[in-house]
């Protein structure tokens, strides 16, 4: 069985949580045993309250403490929770370090691809094949608006726009240290999913195990 990370990233809705379940479902229907993982690993008290501030806009005393912190977070969950789960086949990742690198250089005004390269260093942790969901803000923040839950930090407009910047600048990083591909493509319309869906169960298909089915 071939190791298989799938990591999709993004903007606040750009659609990741609807790609993630589609492939769920059709892994499902295909008979891929698909693991879901999230970000963080949420298992060093000090580095959860850094990256809790940060998610809320806070930033850490120093740039330094707070890649420390999403450093260490990030081999906690590449040992603790990424290991085991990719024990037992290919696991699809709703955000990783793209996400932390650009978090981090949002709060920290360090370039974004300084964070990705230390980053990528926990190579346990690094993602095959990583999607970015390039869907125009404007059409994420419409999105947003329809949802019932209050606006998280990184959802407002100019945000949400210097974000989505920073994620094109993390996407090329993230390939010139690693070597990995990174999928752009935009999450607009029903299409986009299944050309989205098809691509990734391509990958997946190589890598997992087949599961019984009655």
């Amino acid at each position: 069985m071939s190791r298989m990370l799938l990591a999709l990233e993004g903007i606040a809705g750009a659609g990741k949580s609807t790609l993630r379940d589609r492939l769920l479902s059709a892994a499902m229907s295909e008979g891929i045993r698909l693991g879901h993982i999230g970000q963080f690993a949420w298992l060093s008290l000090e580095a959860t309250r850094a990256l809790t501030g940060l998610r809320g806009g806070r930033p850490a005393p120093t740039g330094e403490q707070a890649l420390s912190a999403a450093r260490r977070d990030l081999e906690l969950h590449a040992c603790h929770n990424l290991a085991p789960a990719l024990s037992l086949g290919p696991v699809v990742a709703d955000r990783l370090t793209l996400s932390t690198a650009c978090l981090l250089s949002l709060l920290h005004d360090r370039p974004v691809a300084d964070y990705v390269r230390n980053l990528a260093e926990v190579t346990p942790a690094r993602a095959e094949l990583t999607v970015l969901l390039t869907t125009e803000p404007e059409l994420c923040h419409a999105r947003l608006s329809q949802r019932a839950t209050s606006r998280r930090f990184g959802e407002d407009p100019p945000t949400a726009a210097r974000l989505a910047d920073l994620y094109e600048q993390a996407a090329t990083a993230w390939t010139e240290t690693t070597g990995l591909p990174v999928l752009r493509h935009p999450c607009t319309a029903e299409p986009d999913l299944d050309l989205l869906t098809a691509a990734c169960l391509d990958q997946l298909r190589a890598a997992a195990p087949r599961t019984a089915r009655s």
